[in-house]
């Protein structure tokens, strides 16, 4: 098949939805397809991202009527909000001419942009953040309208997790027969590394992987840290990814525990677990996701995680077997559950251990035949509408 892959962001390997395109379209290719993308990177470099992000549509609808032309395709995967104009657009086709051209609609959510919003204005409520004037003209009002769009006009809809299938179908209005939940997966690298040792006495340290933003928890996050920090000496902090300066972070924190917390703005994904070595937990206090994918990658490295029951992570782990699972924004379930883990490292290592095997099942290889197979499963349905 020749696959397009559309997203709309920077088409970068090490960070969260772009990587995940970037990887499923490798190994589309190591099973016999043809895979282009395209990104932010195919846009005029003098454009700032936000009209990027407004004009992406468009460009995406002129670059599939190319290829279109050319018969140089048979899928559109984009993200969501992105290939809702080419959907319209090709409905104006004659109908003569789409029967034998027009490619499969699929749209790819990387968690569910109407999740986030309710999200987002549940912290604003809290008094946690500001949103600015000009988010509900973009974010907050159009861009919605046309995540909707696109999910509703798709031959096929794919989802991370139960509750934004249901609130898709629910709420979007999304046929159920056309949508359906898919896991992401992980590095090769990542899979079968060596099995964690166990822990004795002495330091244990703590892996935060994200950006340090509100979404992620850290109103919550911070003052248990902060807490933590002071009470048990032998725990030091890590923060990876957080896209921002250590001075930024470290700022939340009390002067005399700041030395032992390490900042990591940025970092290669074959790097993490060079980074991970000598991390027992996984602390995940997000908010809002889509699936999650930094956890599975902590327990390939075994960590053992402590996320917030929201949808995404949930649906990877299980309480009391290879996870913690706490309520969103509470300081204090996340300073218990740590407690809990270094005050019982039996306890902590059987959980580490069991993470580490439930890390095993997100190979990419098989996430991408499952694509492959809800790809030809759509096909056959339009090609059998076509006919009627």
């Amino acid at each position: 098949m020749k696959i397009l892959l559309a997203i709309h962001h920077e088409l970068d390997p090490n960070l969260g939805a772009p990587g995940v395109t970037w990887r499923i379209g490798q190994e589309f290719k190591k099973l016999g397809h043809e895979v282009s993308y395209f990104s932010f990177d195919d846009l005029p470099k003098f454009l700032p991202n936000i009209v990027k992000a407004i004009l992406f549509p468009e460009f995406v609808a002129y670059r599939v009527a190319t290829l279109v032309n050319r018969n140089e395709i048979d899928i559109l995967d984009a993200s969501t909000g992105d290939a809702w104009l080419w959907a319209k657009l090709s409905k104006l086709l004659p109908k003569k001419k789409t029967s034998t051209i027009k490619p499969l609609i699929v749209t790819r959510s990387h968690g569910l942009e109407h999740t986030v919003h309710s999200q987002l204005l549940e912290e604003v409520k809290l008094g946690n953040m500001q949103l600015s004037w000009k988010y509900p003209l973009y974010h907050g009002g159009f861009r919605l309208w046309e995540v909707a769009n696109s999910l509703r006009s798709a031959n096929l809809a794919l989802l991370l997790n139960a509750y934004d299938l249901d609130y898709s179908v629910n709420q979007l209005e999304v046929a159920r027969d056309r949508a359906y939940i898919v896991k992401n997966g992980i590095l090769d690298t990542l899979l079968s590394l060596p099995v964690p040792e166990m822990l004795s006495d002495g330091i244990i340290r703590i892996a935060l992987i994200g950006s340090y933003i509100p979404r992620k928890g850290i109103h919550y996050s911070v003052p248990a840290l902060n807490s933590v920090l002071k009470n048990f000496p032998q725990i030091e902090i890590s923060f990876l990814g957080t896209m921002v300066p250590r001075e930024q972070v470290i700022a939340n924190f009390d002067s005399s525990v700041v030395d032992r917390i390490q900042v990591i703005p940025t970092y290669q994904n074959n790097q993490l677990p060079s980074l991970l070595a000598g991390h027992s937990i996984h602390l995940f206090p997000s908010l809002s996701e889509g699936f999650g994918l930094a956890v599975v990658e902590a327990m390939a490295c075994g960590l053992v995680p402590i996320v917030t029951s929201i949808p995404g992570p949930t649906e990877i782990v299980t309480n009391d077997f290879d996870a913690l699972v706490i309520p969103p924004r509470d300081s204090l379930a996340i300073e218990e559950a740590v407690k809990k883990l270094i005050s019982d490292r039996e306890y902590m290592n059987k959980l580490r251990t069991n993470a580490y095997e439930t890390a095993q099942k997100y190979s990419w290889s098989n996430i991408a035949k499952t694509n492959l197979d809800l790809y030809e499963k759509a096909l056959s349905i339009s090609q059998q509408k076509i006919k009627q």
